[in-house]
């Protein structure tokens, strides 16, 4: 078969153009032509002219490079089968072709500029649609495209959130986990960073929870109990709840929850419910089980309480199997820690109506932390329990203990063994949870609890910390590429070329276990570019590489941490944001580089939906 190639340009006003004769064609098998941004392949079969889209829409090959059978057109790079006349394709994993209408004249071929088959008004729910496909088949690549051209069309952010959302809490049996873990994490993550990386961020997020939930037969909703209008009052429930988790019942608590959902109770009175059971038992499977709550509900921040019910029971089953550290050895011996929390929440209630009658505005002192960074898990009680006397906020004092689980990370030594990250992780994200959930019911005295679990799983970490590690001063020499160059010796110039200084700190994390460096990296970068600067290279260094859980967690968990310590300003003496930075980043560092195909997967839908060509060099 022979190539025959010509530019054209398009004719009004029918935006029709010629691209040769019909015996042209014939002897010639196919004609390839460009117009105007169009790359447009015809072929003859069966006594007519089609014109195709001469870009496999699945990486980009040119399809006159492919070959065609019985009226099937199969691109030679990834086989790739279409049919001729439609455009439509026969594996899932690739898409439809765009096709363009053909008229003979007098035998000259005319092909309309405008595609036959993908009409603009079509293009949001005909994506909408291969986004769910995508999700279905576990089609990465199908997603990008979806989310890039669904984004382009005008679909908001949250609305291709709420379709991961749906998704992921209806066709996963087990329920609410990592992949919508994740989802939610790189909605909150996308807010610091460019448009490219938030539709990355939404890339990664849906492609994470159709992996979840790729194999898995899907969830089936449980009935509330008869005659809703009527049930019995929430505090009855949630007794009820409490003691079907307590017996491991999920379908007992399940009914519950959806009981109380369906007669309208209000949502905190529904957080109320679940953040309850979750603190019934001490530090519920290293955490997950508050950590996915929280998450659960700041997705429902996201898309409208209208999907509570779907959303919030996807947990139960979690709640219902979750390992109870009650039933492990190193919270019961040598030091009953579970004998002791259970003292300090006996005193809660008087503890709590003592502070009222504060006065004073409390503050954490670096005496504070120290307390909890320590080695005596009776004076980590003591202290938690007298700056509740001395006023300190619930919120406030969950703040302070997120801080510390922070800094195990900050000063974490590399000679640690490499799972040890994710013992440090566990109970630092633990206590992001439990203070955002804090915040949404500051009141609570059974959430109050969970700062006494974070405060202890954080002590039976303290050999983590052996030794120390120091963490980097602000005030250091700034990152400098050109170190020889004399016009970039100061902090201002540095200031000036924030470039260089994200390309030199992702250059760094192209090399494995960059922890330290990564570490004084951030302190320099804090000082000349500032936090919001960092914020975004943090961001793009986390979505460049492949999807990892717990990064993803850590990085997410730091933000929302260095915000909060912002907000509360309940520090003295103590830079904390920078300390929750270089964590993040330290743990980042430990965990890069990966492979990046996810990222590259990403990459090829981003020059595709450019009409970008990805073999150039290809006549």
């Amino acid at each position: 078969m022979h190539k025959y190639s010509m530019p054209v340009m398009f004719e009004e006003p029918n935006k029709s153009l010629p691209v040769g004769t019909l015996e042209e064609l014939k002897q010639k098998g196919y004609l390839s032509v460009t117009a105007q941004g169009h790359d447009i392949v015809l072929f003859y079969h069966e006594g007519e002219v089609h014109a195709l889209d001469n870009r496999c829409p699945h990486m980009g090959f040119p399809l006159s490079r492919g070959s065609t059978k019985d009226g099937i057109l199969t691109c030679d790079w990834h086989h790739a089968r279409f049919d001729i006349k439609t455009g439509g394709c026969f594996d899932l994993w690739a898409d439809d072709v765009p096709i363009f209408d053909v008229n003979v004249i007098d035998g000259n071929i005319f092909v309309h500029s405008e595609r036959a088959n993908k009409r603009k008004e079509d293009l949001r729910t005909y994506y909408l649609q291969r986004l769910n496909d995508a999700l279905e088949q576990n089609i990465a690549l199908i997603i990008a495209k979806s989310v890039l051209t669904l984004d382009s069309e005008g679909v908001s952010s949250s609305d291709l959130f709420r379709k991961g959302l749906e998704y992921g809490t209806r066709y996963r049996q087990e329920g609410w986990g990592p992949g919508l873990t994740i989802l939610t994490c790189m909605m909150n993550i996308a807010r610091y960073s460019s448009r490219e990386d938030r539709l990355r961020a939404l890339y990664h997020g849906l492609s994470a929870v159709a992996g979840d939930c790729s194999g898995q037969p899907p969830r089936f909703a449980v009935s509330s109990l008869p005659d809703v209008k009527s049930a019995t009052d929430v505090s009855t429930l949630k007794r009820w709840f409490r003691h079907f988790i307590e017996v491991r019942d999920a379908d007992g608590a399940e009914r519950c929850l959806v009981t109380a959902i369906r007669a309208g109770t209000e949502p905190n009175i529904i957080a109320d419910i679940l953040f309850s059971a979750a603190t019934d038992h001490r530090y519920l499977d290293s955490g997950h089980v508050l950590d996915f709550t929280n998450k659960a509900f700041e997705a429902l921040d996201v898309v409208g309480w209208n999907l509570a019910e779907q959303v919030l029971t996807s947990l139960v089953t979690l709640y219902a199997q979750a390992t109870r550290m009650e039933e492990r050895s190193s919270w019961r011996h040598p030091i009953d820690i579970i004998a002791l929390l259970n003292d300090c929440f006996d005193k809660l209630p008087a503890v709590l109506e003592k502070s009222k009658q504060s006065r004073t505005t409390w503050k954490a002192s670096k005496k504070i932390v120290d307390v909890l960074l320590g080695d005596s898990p009776n004076a980590i009680a003591e202290v938690l329990i007298e700056s509740l006397q001395d006023g300190a906020k619930q919120e406030e004092l969950a703040a302070i203990v997120a801080y510390a689980a922070a800094l195990r990370i900050a000063q974490f030594p590399i000679t640690n063994e490499y799972s040890d990250w994710d013992t440090a992780l566990h109970t630092f994200t633990f206590a992001n949870a439990v203070q955002q959930a804090i915040r949404r019911l500051p009141s609570s005295m059974e959430l109050l609890r969970a700062v006494f679990d974070v405060a202890m799983s954080n002590y039976l970490n303290r050999f983590l910390n052996v030794p120390s590690v120091a963490i980097p001063s602000e005030k250091m020499e700034p990152i400098n590429k050109n170190k020889n160059n004399k016009n970039n010796n100061n902090n201002k110039d540095n200031a000036k070329n924030g470039v260089d200084i994200r390309e030199t700190f992702l250059d760094t994390l192209d090399k494995r276990q960059q922890v330290n460096e990564a570490a004084k990296m951030v302190a320099s970068c804090l000082y000349t570019q500032g936090e919001k600067a960092l914020s975004a290279i943090l961001v793009q260094a986390l979505l460049r590489e492949d999807r990892s859980f717990h990064t993803i967690q850590m990085v997410e968990a730091a933000f929302r941490q260095k915000t909060e310590v912002q907000r509360l300003q309940v520090l003295d003496d103590i830079k904390p944001i920078s300390h929750i930075l270089i964590a993040a980043a330290r743990y980042l560092a430990a965990h890069t580089p990966t492979a990046r195909a996810q990222g590259q997967t990403f990459e090829i839908a981003w020059r595709l939906n450019k009409d970008g060509k990805l073999y150039e060099e290809i006549d």
